[in-house]
C-alpha cells in the first residue's frame, strides 16, 4: 500500500513528464507573421506548444482566402509577410520551445482567369516584378529560378467543375467553381507538379516547420499524397489533414474519403466525426452520454490520428458551413471537453475579426482568454494520463484522469442544461486521494478535499468544473 507522500511523488512526476509531450495547437488564423512573433510570450505562457501559421506561399490580396490561392511555392511573399519574417518567426518559437506548423496548399492554385487565359505560373506579370526586384525576392526564394514559370497547362486536370460531391473522380479531378467562375485550377499528379512540392515542403522543413497542415485533402488522391509524403519528408514531422466529414462511421463523406484517407497513411486528421458528435451532444435533443465514449461506435478517430477542435477557420468565414458555429457557451464548454478529455491534439482556433460583421470580435484573442488558458493548463498537466467516465446523463459529463496507478490526477464535469446538476460520486471507487486538494482551475476558490467514502459535486448551469490534483 502506497503512502500519501507515495502519491505526491508519483503523480509529481507524472505532471512534471507529460508537460514535455503537451500539444496544444494555436491556430494563429491569417497572423502576421510578425504578430506572431511579437507574442510569443503570451503564447508560450497561455500553455501552447504549437502555432499553426495561414498559407506561407507566394499570394496576393488582402482577403484571408487570398493565402489559399498559391501563386508560386518558390516564394514567400505575401500580405502577412515574407520568407525573412518566417524565419524570424521559427527561430524564436523555437527558442521558447513552440513548434510552428505551416498550412501548405497543394491541390490547385490560384484562380487568375479573370486577368489571364493561361495557366503557366506564377505567370508573366510575377516573373516581371521577380526581374525588378531581384535583390529582394532572392532573399524570399526557397529554391529554384525565379526567371521561369513553373507549372504550365499540362501539370492540370481538365477542367470542369464538381456536380456530385458523392462521386470520388469527380472530387478529386475537378474545380470548385460553379456559375460563371472557372474555379480553382485543379492540380494533377505529374512528375514536375511532385517534384516541385516536395522540394516546397523540404524547403519549410529546413526553415524549421515541424509540421503541416494539408488543405483539401479530400480532392488529391493517395497516389498524390504518398509521392509528395515520402519518408524522408515525414520523419519527426507531423502531418495532419482536412478532410471534411458530416460524421464518422455511416456518413458517405467518412466512408468514401476520409476512412481511405486514414487507412492508406500514417498522417493525423481533423476529427469532424468528434465534431459532429459534440454538436449532437450540445443541441436540445442531444445527450451528453454521447460523448462518454465517441470512438467505440466510430463517431471519433483513434486518439493517436485526431486532430481535435470546436472550430475550424471554414466554418465562421464559409457561408455554407455557418450552420455549424456552436453557440458561445457550448463552444466553451466543447473546449473544456476537448481539453479535459483524452485523446487527439487539441486546437484552439483565434482569428483577427475577420468575420467581424457577423461575430463581431468573438474569436480575437481567443486563445488568450484566461478560461481557455486554464483549460489548456489542465490538458499540460494531465496529458498522457487515462481517462475514465463516472457518470452521465443528458445533461452532464463527469470524468476523470488516472495516474499510472489509478488514482485521480483530475476530474472533470460538464453541465450543458440550464439548471444545476448534484452527482454522488464513490471516492473509493473512483480512487480519489484523500486529503488532498482538488483545484477548479476554472475557479481557484472550488476545492474539494476528500475525506469520506462519498462526495456529491454540484455543477452550476450552463458551466465546467476542471478540478485539478495540487
Amino acid at each position: 500500500m502506497q503512502h500519501w507522500w507515495q502519491k505526491f511523488i508519483l503523480g509529481f512526476t507524472l505532471l512534471i513528464t507529460s508537460n514535455i509531450h503537451a500539444d496544444v495547437i494555436l491556430h494563429a488564423f491569417n497572423w502576421k507573421y510578425s504578430d506572431i512573433t511579437a507574442n510569443v510570450t503570451s503564447i508560450k505562457n497561455a500553455g501552447y506548444k504549437a502555432v499553426l501559421i495561414s498559407p506561407p506561399a507566394k499570394s496576393s490580396g488582402n482577403e484571408w482566402w487570398g493565402r489559399y490561392q498559391p501563386q508560386d511555392m518558390r516564394v514567400i511573399d505575401n500580405p502577412l509577410g515574407n520568407k525573412e519574417d518566417l524565419q524570424k518567426l521559427i527561430t524564436t518559437l523555437s527558442k521558447n520551445g513552440i513548434a510552428v506548423y505551416a498550412d501548405v496548399v497543394l491541390n490547385h492554385m490560384a484562380n487568375e482567369a479573370y486577368i489571364r487565359n493561361d495557366l503557366n505560373y506564377p505567370g508573366n506579370n510575377i516573373l516581371a516584378t521577380y526581374a525588378n526586384n531581384k535583390t529582394y525576392f532572392e532573399r524570399q526564394k526557397l529554391f529554384g529560378d525565379l526567371n521561369n514559370n513553373v507549372i504550365a497547362n499540362n501539370d492540370f486536370h481538365p477542367a470542369f467543375c464538381i456536380n456530385n460531391w458523392n462521386d470520388v473522380y469527380q472530387v478529386q479531378n475537378g474545380r470548385l467553381c460553379g456559375g460563371s467562375d472557372a474555379g480553382l485550377p485543379d492540380l494533377a499528379a505529374t512528375n514536375n507538379v511532385i517534384a516541385l512540392q516536395k522540394q516546397y515542403l523540404q524547403a519549410l522543413k529546413n526553415m524549421g516547420i515541424k509540421g503541416f497542415r494539408l488543405d483539401a485533402v479530400k480532392h488529391m488522391d493517395n497516389y498524390y499524397l504518398s509521392s509528395i509524403l515520402t519518408p524522408d519528408l515525414l520523419n519527426g514531422t507531423f502531418v495532419f489533414g482536412e478532410v471534411i466529414t458530416g460524421g464518422g462511421t455511416g456518413n458517405s463523406d467518412y466512408e468514401q474519403f476520409l476512412k481511405s484517407y486514414l487507412a492508406s497513411t500514417s498522417h493525423s486528421a481533423y476529427d469532424f466525426p468528434l465534431f459532429a458528435t459534440i454538436r449532437n451532444a450540445f443541441s436540445i435533443n442531444g445527450s451528453m452520454s454521447q460523448l462518454a465514449n465517441p470512438s467505440a461506435n466510430g463517431q471519433a478517430l483513434a486518439n493517436n490520428r485526431a486532430v481535435t477542435f470546436s472550430i475550424t477557420h471554414d466554418i465562421p468565414t464559409n457561408d455554407g458551413f455557418r450552420y455549424q458555429i456552436m453557440e458561445p457557451t457550448d463552444e466553451l464548454l466543447a473546449n473544456a471537453y476537448l481539453l479535459g478529455r483524452d485523446g487527439g491534439v487539441p486546437m484552439i482556433y483565434s482569428d483577427h475579426g475577420e468575420t467581424k460583421n457577423k461575430d463581431g470580435t468573438r474569436w480575437v484573442n481567443y486563445y488568450n482568454r484566461s478560461d481557455i488558458q486554464a483549460m489548456v493548463k489542465f490538458h499540460n498537466a494531465t496529458h498522457g494520463t487515462t481517462m475514465e467516465v463516472i457518470a452521465s446523463n443528458n445533461c452532464y459529463l463527469v470524468f476523470k484522469r488516472n495516474y499510472t496507478n489509478g488514482d485521480a490526477a483530475g476530474i472533470v464535469a460538464i453541465n450543458k442544461c440550464g439548471f444545476a446538476q448534484n452527482v454522488a460520486i464513490d471516492t473509493n471507487r473512483y480512487k480519489m486521494l484523500w486529503h488532498r486538494n482538488y483545484v477548479d482551475v476554472l475557479n481557484k476558490s472550488d476545492i474539494l478535499n476528500i475525506g469520506s467514502n462519498s462526495i456529491t459535486i454540484t455543477i452550476p448551469a450552463r458551466s465546467a468544473k476542471m478540478w485539478l490534483a495540487s
